[in-house]
């Protein structure tokens, strides 16, 4: 028999159940309602905060473990909106303390109304220096003594707040600016490397932050994780040579008049860049003042971001590509009776000096540099075809794939394209109407120096990445001659500037190269009052350790290469083998017979 009560406690199990499942469903579906979700984010504000923490910066090294751009901790102040009560006298302090500040603008800033609901911090400066924050401490603490006595509430600096930071600094200040280039800080999280070697190993430099939650509760807050810091870098550039190359190039510029210039000195066998010297000079330090010191479309460094016609430097690079393919024989003759050719009967070439120098080998052709004779070669020997294919070997069209960022590149203008004319074959042997950039006629020009073999170009040699070491591996971009035509081109411009008595001469050391002056184009055509003056140079000629380029922009004092940049690399050259610890030829031949 049934139990009297049973559908009464079956009806009140029904609706318990009902209205449990009810309250069940009622708190999934509040859960997930906007209202809720708000809810909870607010909560684990409540419990702590979420940190995105950044590692240090990697460092910077010249070759020899000179530090170029490291990390030291500046201060950021601003002002804490809710914790303010005098915006007078937080606007006088940071004004009179921090120069840069406006009074009426710090001011205004203190005086912002406050919300209940909202926290706002406004950013007076950034990389605030440890000497100013401790005064603004003093003085903090000195209105805080001073309310204690006079029972009031001011003068306060309340609410003046200062953080560390970690601040870029770069020790050398303008040395090596355009191959370091600077990091801009915008914010934490926006902040990165721009030009040089901080934009190109940008990602390795920085590396790589961590979020961490930071409870409010000290009774939970951990250790923070260690946070590895980002790789460093050595770079192959060696900070004597390039301290070297910066005041020699000053030095140029301030006697010849150039509006600018660039002086590389690289290792040909290696490809690593010794020193790169390039103006403007800049101050990294400041590098807010970007602007100011490069205005419009001046190229950061002029040495990897600036293409231009190079002139008879790159008449080099004709001779070596007749030479190595048989298209003409070191004792080939071209008869210069008139100081002109007719290219397709329509265009003249001139020399320099428009005279006839009558019959010369191949020697004489670059030891007076004459514009006809290389167009002889160019057309009559080599033709368009195999000219242009010897130039691409050499790198030219292409980037150089060097480790710096912002390189330029201007693609040559082959015979398939429409505007190209046989004039162009003509004027590109003698560096006219073609645009390369100088780390182009660095890297092409180390192959001669090299026995043919042409090497990457770059400026970091190693990497050290947590505790690690790795280094850069020399690479071999291409062969464009033979070790044999490289050395007879090492030898032809060895004794082309010997009989020519050049001032590119240094005593003690045998060195080969070229001159080169290449008119400006304008709108109206070439102008022979603007030209490029550069020379390019390698040595000691049986055994060579280093090439150095030298251009300068615009010279006023001459418009030749030879009067402007010649003197300049034997200048370079003479310290150079100081700092490389060169001995002299003899001494050399002397110590290989011992």
């Amino acid at each position: 028999m049934k139990n009297p009560f049973y559908f009464r406690y079956l009806i009140i199990a029904l609706i318990c159940s009902l209205l449990g499942a009810g309250i069940i469903i009622q708190m999934v579906r509040i859960n997930y309602t906007p209202f809720a979700q708000d809810l909870i984010a607010k909560s684990e504000d409540y419990q702590g905060v979420r940190k995105t923490i950044y590692p240090p910066r990697g460092t910077i090294y010249d070759r020899k473990g000179n530090i170029l751009a490291t990390n030291q901790i500046g201060y950021e102040v601003g002002i804490d909106l809710k914790n303010v009560v005098d915006p007078e006298t937080i606007a006088f302090a940071a004004s009179t303390l921090l120069e840069e500040l406006d009074y009426l603008d710090v001011f205004a800033m203190a005086s912002t109304e406050k919300r209940a609901d909202e926290n706002r911090y406004y950013v007076l400066s950034s990389f605030v220096s440890k000497e100013k924050v401790e005064e603004l401490e003093l003085l903090k603490e000195n209105y805080a003594n001073r309310r204690l006595e006079t029972k009031s509430i001011k003068p306060s600096l309340s609410g003046l707040v200062w953080t560390p930071m970690q601040q870029r600094v770069y020790p050398e200040g303008t040395l090596g600016a355009n191959v370091l280039g600077f990091y801009n800080y915008f914010s934490r999280e926006n902040a990165q490397g721009v030009f040089g070697v901080e934009e190109a190993y940008n990602r390795l430099l920085t590396g790589k932050p961590q979020t961490v939650f930071l409870p409010n509760d000290p009774y939970l807050v951990e250790a923070l994780p260690d946070i590895e810091p980002g790789a460093s870098l050595v770079l192959t550039i060696d900070r004597d040579i390039q301290s070297m190359l910066e005041e020699t190039l000053d030095q140029a510029l301030a006697w010849s008049g150039g509006e600018g210039g660039t002086i590389i000195v690289a290792d040909p066998k290696s490809g690593e860049i010794l020193g790169m010297a390039s103006t403007p000079f800049f101050n990294p330090n400041q590098y807010w003042k970007y602007q100011e010191t490069f205005p419009g479309i001046t190229p950061y460094n002029r040495a990897v971001g600036t293409a231009y016609e190079p002139g008879s430097v790159f008449k080099v690079i004709t001779m070596a590509a007749a030479l190595d393919s048989g298209a003409a024989e070191l004792d080939t003759t071209y008869n210069d009776t008139s100081g002109v050719y007719w290219v397709a009967n329509s265009w003249p070439i001139y020399n320099w000096n428009y005279g006839a120098w009558g019959v010369q080998d191949m020697t004489g052709c670059m030891q007076h540099s004459l514009n006809v004779c290389l167009a002889y070669v160019a057309i009559d020997l080599l033709g368009e075809d195999l000219f242009y294919e010897y130039l691409q070997a050499f790198g030219f069209g292409r980037s150089t794939g060097i480790d710096l960022a912002s390189e330029a590149n201007f693609p040559l203008r082959l015979p398939e394209n429409n505007q190209w004319m046989s004039l162009d074959l003509a004027t590109n042997s003698f560096g006219q109407g073609i645009a390369v950039t100088p780390i182009q006629m660095v890297t092409a020009i180390s192959a001669i120096a090299n026995d043919g073999k042409m090497m990457t170009p770059h400026v970091v040699r190693s990497v050290v990445d947590k505790g690690q070491q790795y280094n850069v591996t020399p690479q071999v971009i291409n062969t464009p001659i033979s070790a044999q035509t490289a050395r007879d081109i090492t030898e032809m411009l060895a004794y082309s500037l010997e009989e020519e008595a050049s001032v590119a001469l240094v005593e003690g050391y045998r060195v080969s190269g070229k001159t080169g002056t290449g008119d400006i184009p304008t709108e109206l055509g070439y102008t022979s009052s603007l030209t490029n003056a550069s020379f390019v140079g390698w040595g000691p000629t049986d055994d060579p350790q280093f090439v150095v380029y030298v251009w300068i922009e615009k010279p006023t004092i001459s418009p030749w290469g030879s009067e402007v940049a010649a003197p300049v690399f034997r200048d370079v050259v003479e310290q150079l083998v100081v700092l490389m610890r060169i001995p002299p030829d003899d001494i050399r031949m002397q110590m290989a017979i011992e």
